[in-house]
């Protein structure tokens, strides 16, 4: 079992299926090439090895496209628990490693592996430009078991000191008290500062954010897998925050991880991570004996792989337009003179950085920040985006078609402490606003627009005050001349 594993888009199969004489098939269908996995035999005759493609698009395109079990153009689910076999000699030889999805097309239980599940980790492997790729049942599941595996009881990590609360929380909180894990978080813009961090000996893994939560700053990943790699460790990247746009991996990150519920699942209503990376570590973590994915059991659930696979070619379709809007709004915003934090922005600090890492034409990511100073005026001004005028929805999360927003000192970096917040530049007023593509760009940009000018009302013109006190001044005189009589129920009211 320890061999099998999310083959990489550079390899392709090729499949059984009715293409004619293109060269791809020979036009017969069998339930091994078409149900699941479509794994190497050890008599099975190599693939031939193609050029891994650098567009993510590109490389979605050319990953092994799973056919249905009847011929189907979308792949079968695979929902079964549990597998069976023929002989009882065969299950001796699966826990062996004799036999596995990649010899034999054989399968055991599905927290060990489940071949819908596979198919995504091909994709995402593809998507990445990794070797390899497993799926889990969350973000944070996927973090977690990555972290637990390579750093191990004891060991040091140094993470930049703006990340998703969360993974702050696992990196100072949990992680020190459950398996005496410490972390060092510096600014990971400061190449003298992450170095000066490292523990020779010990530090087992630098981790960064592609894009920090909520700050948008741009990691400089080929200055920290530099970093990392001479001080023997690895380079983790959460690229939660721009699939497609940038690619770690092909900038010298060892392992990539997502919450894949995000833009990856664009439809607010999935929850699952994954852990791209070397074949041999993703081998490690499914170790039957120590691998932290097989014993802790993140499993993703077959039904929720196959949805985010039908989902997956969209996404850099997606991405472009969530991109192309928030350049838009950040660049109106910033005209209206409001505070605004988008790496596509001119003057934005990592504006150079992350046009020369990003891939082309796939914008500068769909998440802006707009700071409003402090945190009453960032709920106001969502109180009226949401409940005025409808631009958006107060909500955590990301990736939705719908804008999302939250104030993240009181949200998502909660778990930070504050004084934290403040070095990691979160200030109180942050929001951070995911924008979505529903409706038209016009349509969205008024909305803001309605809702900004509800935040300051115009005062009234001198001319119009001092009509309005004026009048005010003969209401008075004439209520006081008016006596009203004990015995009249119809005198006048004020």
């Amino acid at each position: 079992m320890a061999q099998a594993m999310a083959a990489a888009s550079e390899l392709v199969t090729p499949l059984k299926r009715p293409f004619g004489s293109d060269g791809l098939g020979d036009g017969n269908i069998s339930s091994s090439s078409i149900n699941g996995s479509v794994a190497l035999g050890a008599d099975d005759e190599k693939p031939k090895a193609r050029r891994r493609e650098a567009d993510p698009a590109a490389a979605l395109a050319a990953a092994r496209h799973e056919f249905g079990e009847h011929g189907g153009v979308n792949m079968s689910i695979e929902a079964s628990a549990t597998f069976t076999v023929m002989e009882p000699d065969t299950m001796r030889r699966l826990f062996a490693g004799e036999l596995g999805p990649d010899r034999g097309d054989m399968y055991i239980y599905s927290r060990h592996f489940n071949p819908t599940v596979l198919a995504l980790g091909r994709q995402m492997a593809a998507l990445e430009g990794t070797e390899a790729a497993y799926c889990t049942a969350s973000g944070m599941s996927a973090i977690s078991a990555v972290l637990m595996q390579l750093v191990g009881a004891g060991g040091h990590v140094v993470a930049s000191r703006c990340l998703y609360g969360g993974t702050h929380a696992l990196l100072s909180r949990f992680l020190p008290r459950a398996s005496g894990l410490r972390a060092t978080f510096v600014d990971a813009d400061d190449e003298a500062a992450v170095r000066a961090a490292v523990v020779p000996g010990e530090t087992r893994v630098v981790y960064v954010e592609t894009m920090s939560n909520p700050t948008l700053a741009v990691a400089d990943i080929p200055m920290l897998a530099r970093v990392a790699h001479e001080a023997g460790a690895k380079l983790v990247v959460d690229n939660t925050f721009t699939p497609v746009v940038v690619s770690p991996a092909r900038l010298g990150a060892d392992v990539v991880v997502h919450s894949v519920s995000k833009f990856i699942s664009g439809g607010a209503d999935i929850i699952a991570g994954a852990i791209c990376g070397p074949a041999s570590l993703v081998n490690e973590m499914m170790d039957l004996q120590e691998g932290a994915l097989m014993l802790l059991g993140p499993t993703m659930n077959a039904k929720v792989a196959f949805e985010l696979s039908e989902r997956l070619p969209h996404l850099p379709l997606r991405m472009q337009e969530h991109s192309r809007r928030a350049l838009a709004f950040a660049s109106r915003m910033q005209r209206l003179g409001l505070r605004v934090l988008y790496p596509g922005l001119p003057d934005h600090p990592h504006h150079a950085r992350l046009a020369a890492a990003a891939n082309p034409g796939y914008g500068s990511g769909g998440m802006l920040c707009v700071d409003m100073g402090t945190e009453d005026r960032a709920n106001r001004l969502m109180h009226h985006l949401q409940n005025t005028t409808q631009f958006g929805l107060m909500a955590v999360s990301l990736g939705y078609y719908e804008t999302l927003m939250s104030c993240s000192g009181s949200s998502t970096s909660s778990e930070i402490p504050p004084e934290d917040r403040a070095r990691a530049g979160i200030s109180p007023g942050l929001v951070r606003m995911s924008v979505g593509y529903n409706g038209t760009l016009e349509q969205r940009w008024a909305q803001f627009e309605r809702a900004l000018a509800l935040m300051q009302p115009p005062l009234p013109s001198p001319t119009a005050a001092a009509a309005a006190a004026t009048a005010l001044l003969h209401h008075k005189a004439a209520a006081d001349r008016d006596v009203p009589d004990a015995g009249n129920s119809n005198h006048r009211k004020h």
